[in-house]
C-alpha cells in the first residue's frame, strides 16, 4: 500500500473532498485573498485602514484612474463581443446538403441564451477579470416554465378567452463566480487539467430545501450554518440574516475510485454512481452542505464529459491559473497617485482652515480656543499681544504636475485611454501620425485581452451549452459535431481608429474608382447608427445596375461586337481581291516575253524558208509549253501558300 492509499485509507468521500478544498482555499487565502480584496476595494473606492502609506495620512481620497481604466477596457471588450448583437456563428460541413438547418439552430441558441441573460453575465465576468485578473463562471442548468399570452376560442359562449398558458423551457444559465468562492489545484494552470476544482459559498437555506423538494439533491437533514465572511467580496458589507444560510461546496473533478465504491453501497445512490473499479479515479460531481453532508454524487452527466466550469486570464501569467487583471497593472502608480492626492488632502487643511497662536497664560481659565466668525474673545490683557493668526505657508504647486504624471502612468500601465487622455499619450505629437501610432499600440493590447477572452471563455461556453441542449432538448437541437466561431469585431476605439484610416483612404481617390463605393460601405459599417443595415442596404441597391439599362448596355455589346464582326470579313475580303490582283499581274508579266518571241516569230516567218519555219514553230510550241507547265505551277504554289 503505497503513501496514497495510506491517506484515503479510514476517509470517507465527503471528507477526502472538504480536505482538498481545505487545502486549495488555505493556498489561496495565503497568496491571493488580500491583494484581491485590495484590488477590490481600489475599484469600487473603499477605504480601509490597511491601504494607508503613511501613519499621520488622515485623507480617505481614492483615485479614480483605475476606476476609470477597468471600466473603459471592460467596455472596449464588450462592445467587441455584443455591439452587433451576434457575438458567435456556427460552421457548417460542406457536404451538408441543407445549410438552412445551421441558421435554425443560431437563432434558436441565440433566443435562449437572451432568455437566460447572457450577455449579463459574461459582463459580469469581464468585469472579475479586469479586476481580480481571472474571470470564471459555471454553467448551471435550470428548467423554468415559461408563462406565453395566448386567446382561446369558446365556441359554447361564442367569445374568446385572454390568458396565459404555462410550459417547461430547459435552460443553460451563466453564473459568474467571485475569485474568494472558486477552489483549484494549484498545480493546475487550467480546469481541464486540474485534480478538481470547487464552488464555495454561503447560499440561502431555502435554496437547498427546495433543491430537496425538487429532487435535485438527495432527501437528507440539512442544517443551517454559521455566516463565512471570508466567502463574500472586500466590502466587509454584514448581513443582519447570518443564520439563515448553508454552505455549499460544488466539486467537479476525480475522486478516488475506492471512496466511491464505499458511497455506492447506499442504496439512494446506488443507481446512479456505476464505479469502475480498474481506474483509480473517477470524474464525478460531488454537492456537499456545511462540509459534512453530501447532498448529490454522480458520474459526470455531460455528453463531453466536461467539467461545467469556464475561466479566462486578463492577462496570462505562465504556469499560472490566476492571471493579471488592470488593477494589478495599475496597483504602483494607483498607490503612488492616492499617496500624493492624499499628502494634498491633508497639506489643504493646514493651509486653509484658520488657526491662531495663544499665549496660553493669559487667555482667561476654561476659555474655548476654537474659531469661527463673530466669536468674542477674552484675554488677560492686549488681544494683539496674546493673539496671533498662524499658518503653515502654501502648497507646492509641484504636487499638481505630479498628479498629472502619475495619472498618465496609471494609462500607460493598464492601456485603457479616454479622449482626454489620447493626446497626452503621444507625447504632444498631435499629428495623424502621432495619434495613428498611439492609438495602434492601444488597440493591439486591446486585441490581445480579446483573443484570449474568445479562445478560452466565450467559445467553450458555447460549445458546452450547445452540448447541454443537444442532450436535453433534442427536439430543439439536432445532435451534430457543430463548429463554433467568434463573431466579435472591432471595439469603439478600434472602429473610430479604422474610420479614420478609411475617411482618409476615401479622400485621395476619385467617386467613379469602382473600389469608392466599397469604402463608404465600409465606413457606414463601423459606426454605431440605429439604422446602419439599411444604409448599408440602399448602399448596394444603389451600387447594382438597372436591368433596363443593363439590357441596353448589353444589346450596344452586342451591335458592337456584330459591327467588328463585319468589317473583319470586310477586310478579309479586300484582301484576297488584292491578292488575286497580285497573282492576275504575276501571271500576265510571266506571259509578256512569251508574247513578244511569238511575234518575233511571226515576223521571222515571213523572211524564212518553209522548212525551216516548221521547225522554229515547233521549238516555240515546246517553250511555250513549258512556260505554260511553270506558270501553273507557281499559281498552285501561291495557292497553297494562301490556304496554310
Amino acid at each position: 500500500m503505497n503513501q496514497d492509499d495510506d491517506m484515503i485509507h479510514g476517509q470517507t468521500l465527503e471528507s477526502w473532498v472538504i480536505n482538498k478544498c481545505d487545502q486549495w482555499r488555505d493556498h489561496y487565502e495565503s497568496n491571493y485573498a488580500e491583494i484581491h480584496d485590495e484590488y477590490y476595494r481600489i475599484w469600487r473606492g473603499i477605504w480601509d485602514r490597511s491601504d494607508t502609506m503613511r501613519d499621520s495620512e488622515r485623507s480617505r481620497l481614492i483615485s479614480p484612474a483605475t476606476q476609470q481604466a477597468v471600466e473603459s477596457s471592460v467596455a472596449e471588450i464588450e462592445e467587441a463581443t455584443f455591439g452587433r448583437g451576434k457575438f458567435f456563428d456556427i460552421k457548417d460541413d460542406l457536404q451538408d446538403p441543407n445549410p438552412r438547418d445551421i441558421g435554425f439552430l443560431r437563432n434558436q441558441l441565440e433566443e435562449d441564451m437572451h432568455f437566460a441573460k447572457t450577455r449579463s453575465s459574461v459582463a459580469e465576468c469581464l468585469i472579475n477579470a479586469a479586476v481580480f485578473g481571472t474571470g470564471i463562471a459555471e454553467l448551471v442548468l435550470e428548467e423554468v416554465k415559461e408563462f406565453v399570452p395566448a386567446t382561446e376560442d369558446n365556441e359554447e359562449m361564442g367569445m374568446k378567452a385572454f390568458g396565459v398558458y404555462e410550459k417547461d423551457r430547459f435552460l443553460v444559465k451563466l453564473d459568474p463566480i467571485m475569485p474568494q468562492n472558486f477552489l483549484i489545484d494549484p498545480l493546475a494552470t487550467n480546469i481541464d487539467d486540474a485534480l478538481g476544482v470547487a464552488i464555495d459559498k454561503m447560499v440561502p437555506y431555502h435554496q437547498v430545501k427546495q433543491g430537496i423538494d425538487s429532487g435535485i439533491y438527495l432527501d437528507v437533514d440539512v442544517e443551517k450554518d454559521v455566516y463565512d465572511p471570508e466567502l463574500e467580496d472586500a466590502s466587509k458589507i454584514t448581513t443582519l440574516f447570518t443564520d439563515d444560510m448553508v454552505r455549499l461546496t460544488k466539486y467537479y473533478g476525480l475522486v478516488p475510485t475506492e471512496l466511491l465504491s464505499n458511497v455506492s453501497d447506499d442504496d439512494e445512490v446506488e443507481d446512479i454512481i456505476p464505479v469502475d473499479k480498474d481506474q483509480s479515479y473517477t470524474e464525478v460531481i460531488i454537492v456537499i452542505a456545511n462540509g459534512s453532508t453530501i447532498l448529490k454524487v454522480e458520474n459526470n452527466p455531460y455528453m463531453k464529459k466536461d467539467r461545467p466550469v469556464v475561466a479566462f486570464s486578463w492577462d496570462l501569467v505562465p504556469f499560472k491559473f490566476w492571471g493579471r487583471g488592470i488593477c494589478e497593472k495599475a496597483y504602483n502608480s494607483q498607490k503612488a497617485l492616492d499617496t500624493e492626492l492624499r499628502a494634498r488632502i491633508d497639506a489643504l487643511a493646514l493651509t486653509v482652515h484658520p488657526m491662531m497662536a495663544v499665549d496660553a497664560s493669559r487667555m482667561p481659565r476654561g476659555a474655548k480656543l476654537d474659531i469661527r466668525p463673530g466669536k468674542t474673545i477674552l484675554t488677560n490683557g492686549s488681544p494683539a499681544e496674546i493673539l496671533q493668526p498662524f499658518k503653515f505657508g502654501q502648497l507646492d504647486q509641484v504636487s499638481f504636475a505630479q498628479a498629472s504624471q502619475l495619472q498618465q502612468m496609471v494609462q500607460q500601465a493598464t492601456g485603457a485611454i479616454d479622449s482626454a487622455g489620447i493626446p497626452a499619450s503621444i507625447n504632444g505629437e498631435g499629428t495623424a501620425a502621432g495619434t495613428s501610432m498611439a492609438l495602434g499600440a492601444i488597440i493591439k493590447r486591446h486585441k490581445r485581452t480579446l483573443i484570449n477572452f474568445q479562445e478560452n471563455f466565450l467559445i467553450p461556453f458555447v460549445e458546452k451549452a450547445a452540448c447541454r441542449y443537444m442532450q436535453f432538448s433534442p427536439d430543439l437541437y439536432p445532435i451534430k459535431d457543430y463548429k463554433f466561431v467568434a463573431s466579435s469585431s472591432l471595439g469603439i476605439v478600434a472602429r473610430e481608429y479604422e474610420v479614420t484610416q478609411l475617411v482618409q483612404l476615401l479622400q485621395t481617390m476619385s467617386p467613379e474608382s469602382p473600389m469608392y463605393p466599397m469604402l463608404i460601405e465600409s465606413i457606414v459599417d463601423n459606426m454605431g447608427l440605429a439604422n446602419r443595415e439599411q444604409i448599408i442596404e440602399q448602399l448596394r441597391q444603389a451600387n447594382q445596375p438597372n436591368p433596363e439599362q443593363q439590357q441596353a448596355a448589353q444589346m450596344a455589346q452586342q451591335l458592337q461586337m456584330a459591327t467588328a464582326q463585319a468589317q473583319l470579313e470586310q477586310m478579309q475580303a479586300m484582301t484576297a481581291e488584292i491578292v488575286s490582283r497580285v497573282q492576275q499581274n504575276q501571271v500576265e508579266t510571266q506571259l509578256l516575253p512569251v508574247e513578244e518571241e511569238t511575234r518575233r516569230i511571226s515576223a521571222m516567218a515571213k523572211n524564212m524558208p518553209l522548212d525551216e519555219f516548221k521547225q522554229l514553230i515547233e521549238v516555240a510550241k515546246l517553250e511555250l509549253k513549258e512556260k505554260e507547265i511553270s506558270s501553273r505551277e507557281e499559281i498552285v504554289k501561291l495557292q497553297m501558300a494562301n490556304q496554310k
